[in-house]
C-alpha cells in the first residue's frame, strides 16, 4: 500500500481505527428507544479500554437537537426517547494518535433522510479528498450532497485535522462551500464529519453548559487537594478533553469536589459548550478519520 510508506507512527493511527471499528460493530444491538446515555458512552469507553485503546475524549452522545459536545454527568438519568435521532461520536487513541468517528442512530422514519445525507456526504467527501486539493473543495461536495436530498447542511460545525494529543490541529474542513483555502497535505490525518438537519432548520448551533472538559492553565491554585488532580489531569489526558465523572469517584474520592469546583472557578479547566442546533430541530452526522494520501485517502474507521 502506498500509504505505509508515511511512516510507523501511522501504523498506531490504523491500531486506533480499527478499534474504533469494533467497537461501532459492538455498538449494534446496544442503542435503542429507553436505553440510558450514560450506560451507553461507559460502554463504548470501557470497549475502547479493553480493545487496547484509551477514549481520545468523553464519549458523546447527541438527542434529537443536540449536535456534539454533550455526555452525561455521573448521576444523568437522560434516556434515549422514543422517536428520536441519536448520534454517537467518540474517539479513540494509541499512545496519543487519534481516530474520531460517528454514527447516527434513527428511531424516527421522518429522520431516516437526514442519516442518509450525512452518510452519502462523507462517502463522496472521503471518495474525494486527496493531496494538493483545498479545504473550500470538501466543502462544496458535502453541501451539495447533503442538499440533494433536501436538507440542510450544519455550516458552523467542521472537519478537523489532528495530531498526536491534539482533536483540532490548526486546519478545518468544512461542511459548506467557503473561502477557506488551506491545502490539504499528503500524510496529513482529518477527521471529517458531516452534519445536517431538515431544509427548514437554522442550519448553526447554539453553546449551553456542558460536561466535557479541557485543561486551560496548570497554575493558579493554592490548595494541595487542586494542585494534585490539576497535576493528574495534565499527566493523564495531556491536553485531551476529559469528564467529571472519569475523576470524580474514579481516580480521587468524592471529598475532592471542592478542589474540583476550585479548578473551575479558577479557570484551570473549562468545559467546552454543549452544541444545539439554533432552530431545535434534528441533527444527523456520519465521520471518518482518513490518512490523506497523493492519490486519495486511506479510510481508518
Amino acid at each position: 500500500m502506498a500509504s505505509r510508506a508515511l511512516g510507523e507512527q501511522y501504523e498506531k493511527y490504523r491500531m486506533a481505527g480499527r478499534i474504533a471499528s469494533r467497537v461501532k460493530d459492538l455498538l449494534r444491538n446496544s442503542v435503542g428507544e429507553g436505553s440510558l446515555a450514560l450506560e451507553i458512552c461507559e460502554k463504548v469507553e470501557g470497549w475502547i479500554i479493553e480493545l487496547g485503546g484509551r477514549p481520545a475524549f468523553p464519549c458523546n452522545i447527541g438527542i434529537n437537537e443536540v449536535a456534539a459536545h454533550f455526555t452525561p454527568g455521573p448521576d444523568d438519568g437522560t434516556r434515549i426517547p422514543e422517536n428520536s435521532i441519536v448520534k454517537l461520536d467518540f474517539g479513540v487513541h494509541v499512545d496519543g494518535y487519534i481516530s474520531d468517528n460517528a454514527v447516527t442512530y434513527v428511531f424516527n422514519p421522518k429522520y431516516e433522510h437526514l442519516r442518509i445525507a450525512a452518510e452519502e456526504a462523507l462517502r463522496s467527501a472521503t471518495e474525494a479528498i486527496r493531496a494538493g486539493m483545498r479545504a473550500y473543495e470538501i466543502g462544496v461536495i458535502i453541501e451539495r450532497e447533503i442538499m440533494r436530498y433536501g436538507c440542510k447542511p450544519v455550516r458552523d460545525l467542521t472537519g478537523h485535522k489532528m495530531d498526536r494529543y491534539a482533536i483540532h490541529a490548526g486546519k478545518s474542513l468544512p461542511n459548506v462551500r467557503g473561502i477557506n483555502g488551506s491545502r490539504i497535505l499528503e500524510g496529513e490525518v482529518y477527521a471529517i464529519e458531516p452534519f445536517t438537519t431538515i431544509s427548514t432548520g437554522a442550519g448553526t448551533v447554539i453553546g449551553r453548559d456542558g460536561q466535557i472538559y479541557r485543561l486551560v492553565k496548570e497554575k493558579g491554585v493554592r490548595d494541595r487537594r487542586a494542585n494534585e488532580m490539576l497535576d493528574f489531569i495534565r499527566r493523564e489526558y495531556k491536553g485531551l478533553p476529559f469528564a467529571q465523572r472519569w475523576i470524580l469517584g474514579v481516580r480521587f474520592p468524592m471529598d475532592y469536589i471542592e478542589a474540583w469546583r476550585e479548578l473551575v472557578e479558577k479557570r484551570c479547566i473549562a468545559p467546552y459548550p454543549v452544541l444545539v442546533e439554533a432552530s431545535n430541530s434534528p441533527v444527523a452526522q456520519s465521520e471518518h478519520t482518513v490518512i490523506v494520501l497523493g492519490d486519495g485517502c486511506e479510510v481508518l474507521t
